[in-house]
């Protein structure tokens, strides 16, 4: 069975991004690109939100392209234009849409159908970002692991990663890694035993 990664950058205490949805806070350097591109690099499928969708499709097809383009961007656009694009939306069309899979409806059972269907696909499918759709899988109990990248911050306010958990949820660390500007890494599978 695939398992749903939630990927997110948080501060340290738990905010995805600012009031406002800013995420100028968000350290990141070469070491942590090449970190994360090689993970992604493994996985033929995102899980997205609908604005967290709309603001990837307005920057990768394309940002490989672009004149000086930098290697992740490159890497990351190739990658991007080929995996399979899940997308929770319930004001969405997906006639037009290469790749990409809206659901709209029925939300745990279309995401067990896809957990159940490997079709030869990755193991992970990553959830990136996407706080509004992060908390509906949370809630319904459909994401099997976390990969955070705790940032040196205290934001005070935000967005939090966490909203009305209802029942504890056991965590179990798989790794861990500091990263040079500070950033940490985590990495943790939810123990749903």
């Amino acid at each position: 069975m695939r398992k749903i990664i939630s990927f997110m950058h948080i501060s340290l205490d738990g905010f995805v991004a600012g009031p406002n949805g800013e995420m100028n806070w968000i350290k990141v350097n070469e070491e942590i690109f090449d970190h994360i591109g090689k993970r992604i690099s493994e996985t033929d499928a995102a899980l997205y939100g609908r604005v967290t969708y709309e603001m990837m499709q307005n920057y990768w097809p394309s940002a490989g392209d672009e004149p000086g383009a930098s290697k992740h961007d490159i890497e990351h656009s190739t990658w991007y234009n080929k995996a399979h694009k899940l997308v929770l939306s319930k004001t969405m069309k997906g006639a037009s849409l290469t790749n990409t899979t809206i659901i709209s409806d029925n939300l745990p059972d279309r995401i067990n159908e896809i957990k159940q269907s490997r079709n030869g696909g990755s193991e992970e499918i990553l959830l990136f970002g996407s706080p509004t759709a992060t908390h509906s899988l949370i809630q319904l109990n459909l994401i099997d692991g976390y990969w955070l990248f705790v940032n040196p911050i205290i934001l005070g306010q935000g967005i939090p990663l966490f909203v009305d958990v209802k029942n504890k949820i056991a965590l179990k660390l798989l790794t861990s890694r500091q990263f040079s500007c500070g950033v940490i890494e985590l990495n943790y599978a939810v123990d749903k035993q």
